[in-house]
């Protein structure tokens, strides 16, 4: 007996909207999305024994938890995982029930330099699909990201300048590589027909959702006519106003605590108090210029490469 596998991927780019496209999918009747959004199978970069020793003990522990839910009825929607066996990759699409497109998101697929040969020796017929971000707008999403998390406190200057001399941005998240998308994309159009890769971006996706939704729904064979509930937004950074503190909070625990003992009548304003407003959360014109010169080649063979206007991710 044959197990259902995988017929399409969203393959990224990080933090250009691949959370909410995999939520919109997954809503879809005839669209079957991977229990496990980043089950990260097919990247050969990202395994255990890869991780800093630091991170080693709650890699571990994830790891067993990660098994118990492999074993169990997967009902329940699981963020991030490392799936490193096949059978248990498998798996994650035991419950399909005849849906025409079967699908798993892992960002990590777009940077790997591994994954698209992998995903090509396995399942050569694959659909791609990919969400691209002006490099800047993502390289500071994924910056709000951290600050959010608790996992970083310096400027965001501060921290485009470790980026630029860390050697390890795959593991630790410094990111400025993420944004180099022209031989991330170009490892897929190499192995993959054209007709199977399917490239937006992340600003129309934004502007044009019903539409960019529609495109994907007829790219991966199924009714275009649904329309999900795309109401929820994924992932939003809620950054505090004092970055030092802020990270104490989550260190301590008291972060958590506070937003669920507090009342819920009082939680927007503590909210308001704590986190700045979003629309407060931009780039700041100097610290632009500087990454579009870093980016500024690539884009332009990324031009190139899509035959696309890209101009707008240097003005």
């Amino acid at each position: 007996m044959s197990h259902p596998m995988p017929n399409f991927f969203v393959v990224g780019a990080p933090k250009a909207g691949t959370t909410s496209l995999y939520h919109y999918l997954d809503q879809h009747p005839d669209v079957y999305m991977s229990p496990i959004k980043e089950p990260n199978y097919f990247a050969n970069e990202i395994r255990p024994e890869l991780f800093s020793d630091e991170m080693r003990p709650a890699v571990d522990a994830d790891q067993c938890d990660l098994q118990r839910y492999l074993h169990g009825p997967m009902m329940e929607k699981r963020f991030g995982g490392i799936v490193t066996d096949w059978d248990d990759y498998l798996r994650l699409f035991q419950n399909v029930k005849g849906e025409k497109a079967i699908g798993e998101a892992s960002v990590c697929y777009l940077w790997s330099k591994t994954a698209a040969a992998n995903i090509q020796a396995r399942i050569p017929h694959a659909k791609i699909l990919m969400i691209l971000r002006d490099p800047v707008d993502r390289m500071f999403s994924q910056y709000l990201q951290m600050v959010t998390e608790g996992r970083i406190r310096v400027k965001f200057r501060e921290h485009v300048e470790a980026a630029l001399h860390c050697h390890d941005v795959k593991v630790r998240g410094a990111s400025l590589e993420f944004g180099l998308f022209t031989e991330d994309v170009k490892r897929y159009l190499d192995r993959f027909p054209g007709a199977n890769v399917q490239i937006h971006l992340y600003e129309d996706y934004r502007k044009q959702q019903a539409q960019v939704l529609a495109e994907t729904f007829r790219f991966l064979g199924v009714d275009s006519s649904f329309v999900p509930d795309t109401s929820w937004s994924h992932l939003q950074p809620r950054v505090p106003r004092s970055l030092v503190i802020g990270q104490l909070l989550k260190k301590t625990g008291v972060w958590q605590r506070g937003a669920q003992l507090s009342p819920m009548f009082v939680r927007p304003f503590l909210q308001k108090l704590a986190v700045k407003p979003r629309g407060t959360l931009k780039v700041s014109p100097e610290d632009r210029r500087f990454l579009q010169n870093y980016y500024r080649d690539d884009i332009l063979r990324l031009e190139r490469l899509l035959d696309r206007d890209l101009s707008a991710w240097l003005q």
